[in-house]
């Protein structure tokens, strides 16, 4: 099925979770693939489910919200 479903007409949101994490924090793979980066954004799910790395807390936001999540900063 390829209809979208508009969760906030239905009262429902899609919440996830970004965060900080430092880049010496992540596994030695990720390491490898975040270099020149200090600290990148984590993505979560609200069981905790890391569902995305990026480069910067903006675009965190905007995948977020393009997969139709609403977006929740975690300190």
């Amino acid at each position: 099925m390829d209809t979208k479903f508009d969760f906030a007409k239905h009262g429902i949101e899609r919440r996830v979770y970004v965060r900080t994490v430092a880049q010496a924090d992540l596994p030695e793979d990720m390491r490898a693939e975040t270099e020149g980066y200090e600290t990148v954004y984590a993505i979560h799910s609200e069981d905790g489910e890391r569902l995305a790395l990026v480069k910067d807390r903006e675009l965190a936001f905007a995948v977020a919200r393009t997969n139709d999540f609403v977006p929740v900063s975690v300190h």
